[in-house]
């Protein structure tokens, strides 16, 4: 008898599964609706991806719609970072690409089903004295003296407020339900105000503009939404959802179903300290490596497969929690490590003679591409007489327990030869500036040399054929120790967030690079060319991860 496999669902799963079973739904569409007032961070991706994945479960569709109902604060640049994005990340929306303004025109007609209703009126409180009359949690709110207008009045004058007859913010629509409602949410919320700012879709058609929490339910509900998956932040604000899409009428109305939002340790993820830190030149744009909106992580060298293996592994919950950034960055290790060559890059070198070498010639060694995936292949890369070491990698007067190069010591040369010091050079100021070598040609890499055994091997390149490069180490934006913001507000920045490595001696073979292109230099971590500043006479990569891991997966 087959066993049949036991799949654990997440209480999302399991509500849409209850809806489908009582025929409340016979299908199911998700959607992810962000505002194009900035770029998308991980944040996000945990709701692109958990829409999307829904969509695709149970075989139904996924929209992609921008809830762009507040010119004042979107850009069409955020508008196609987000379509990039979301693309970028797999989730697939095909022809399925919405915009809350293609809906205005129904909004304002459900506006004025409202108000013949008797559900909505038009208020002169200023938005002062609307803070005031709301009330608080522990008291009701009163109620606006413009509140029982009859529907004539408030038909022509919601009319006049759309013909441009009044300045902004001198009326607003309200809905009527309930001063005295015990969530805040219910007492008498705007539906619309006046504001005469060009949108980046209608121009300059409109000047009264809907309200989120009025314009959302209505979009969801036109496009057949059957399960608005949103944050938690957003629960308290359900009734007013349902409110909506109620009294409007629409029929077979969306469920909204809240989980909590994702958040990482020691990172910044909202918009407006993004957006600062933008502004005041402290990264060079929204997707400054340091930064964890998506684009960043794109240009830092994280992949889609990396990123969806992090939200699933983070998992949904009603709880709010932090994720370890250290997850993220296993994720990324994981995904990379059989897919990419391992290269030889010098970050900080220093000069290598091998003084019995002959001086003209240039042999090239056999070297595995990814000694853990053999389907890589190999490559050959260029040996001579001179060489560049990782500076680090040679001491004049070691520890105990030091395997590396030092006067009198042999080392390997990765996949070539033992070598050993025989003596140095420095500067004035007691800087080593060249290192002496000589080389034993029986200990090549492969040929099967058994005499004896060294503790240390070490990478190099060759110094006839080697590119530059600037190389850039990331670490986070944030002080960990002292927390993100400063007691002032301000974010506390990390003032080792970001290095800059110059004249870097790379093998020649990456000097074909494209941006995005990424690979692991050997005992430094995974590197991807830089997208921005990358070029053919000046290569920039930036580091996406180190190679030591302090996560420890759950088994």
């Amino acid at each position: 008898m087959e066993e049949k496999e036991n799949v654990s669902k997440n209480f999302i799963e399991m509500a849409i599964d209850k809806d489908l079973e009582e025929g409340v739904y016979d299908h199911v569409v998700t959607r992810f609706p962000p505002e194009p007032n900035g770029y998308l961070h991980i944040g996000h991706a945990k709701s692109i991806l958990l829409n999307y994945g829904l969509a695709q479960e149970y075989n139904g569709k996924f929209n992609l719609r921008f809830d762009d109902t507040n010119p004042t604060k979107e850009k069409v640049e955020y508008v196609e970072s987000i379509k990039r994005d979301v693309e970028w990340l797999g989730a697939d929306f095909e022809d399925r690409l919405y915009f809350a303004s293609d809906y205005f025109d129904q909004m304002y007609e459900a506006a004025v089903t409202l108000i013949k209703k008797g559900k909505a009126y038009v208020c002169d409180l200023s938005p002062e004295e609307i803070r005031e009359y709301r009330g608080t949690l522990k008291e009701p709110g009163k109620e606006s003296p413009y509140r029982n207008r009859s529907v004539e009045e408030n038909l022509d004058l919601f009319e006049r407020m759309k013909n441009g007859e009044f300045p902004d913010g001198s009326k607003v629509l309200r809905a009527k339900i309930d001063m005295a409602s015990g969530n805040i949410n219910m007492r008498d919320p705007i539906l619309y105000r006046v504001a005469r700012i060009t949108h980046h879709n209608t121009g300059d058609k409109w000047c009264i503009y809907p309200m989120y929490d009025f314009a959302h339910p209505i979009e969801d509900a036109i496009e057949g939404v059957t399960h608005s998956i949103c944050t938690l932040e957003f629960e308290d604000h359900r009734p007013l959802y349902d409110w909506v899409v109620r009294e409007v009428g629409f029929e077979n109305p969306p469920r909204q179903i809240e989980f909590a939002k994702m958040y990482l340790t020691n990172v910044v993820t909202g918009k407006r300290y993004i957006k600062k830190l933008v502004e005041d030149g402290v990264v060079d744009g929204w997707d400054e490596p340091r930064l964890v909106s998506i684009a960043a992580l794109r240009r830092r060298g994280f992949t889609p497969e990396s990123i969806r293996n992090f939200i699933e592994l983070a998992g949904v919950s009603k709880a709010q929690s932090s994720v370890d950034y250290a997850m993220l960055e296993f994720c990324i290790r994981d995904d990379l490590k059989l897919k990419k060559p391992r290269m030889m890059a010098v970050l900080d070198p220093v000069k290598v003679v091998i003084t019995n070498y002959p001086e003209d010639q240039i042999e090239y060694l056999d070297v595995e591409n990814n000694k853990e995936n053999e389907e890589l292949g190999s490559r050959k890369v260029a040996f001579g007489r001179e060489l560049y070491i990782e500076r680090e990698d040679f001491m004049i007067d070691p520890p105990k327990k030091y395997f590396r190069l030092y006067p009198g010591n042999e080392v390997r040369l990765m996949n070539a030869y033992f070598v050993k010091c025989t003596d140095y050079l420095t500067d004035e100021e007691g800087n080593v500036t060249e290192i002496h070598c000589t080389y034993d040609p029986e200990t090549k890499s492969g040929s099967g040399f058994t005499g004896r055994k060294v503790k240390g091997t070490i990478h190099w390149v060759c110094a006839k054929e080697c590119v530059n490069a600037e190389v850039r180490l990331y670490e986070n934006i944030v002080d960990e120790e002292k927390g993100v913001y400063n007691e002032d507000g301000s974010i506390n920045i990390n003032p080792n967030s970001l290095t800059v490595l110059k004249d870097c001696k790379l093998e020649k073979a990456l000097g074909q690079s494209e941006p995005y292109d990424s690979f692991q230099f050997v005992r430094k971590g995974y590197f991807c060319c830089d997208v921005k500043d990358s070029t053919k006479d000046h290569l920039v990569f930036n580091r996406t991860v180190s190679l030591k891991s302090s996560y420890k997966p759950k088994k």
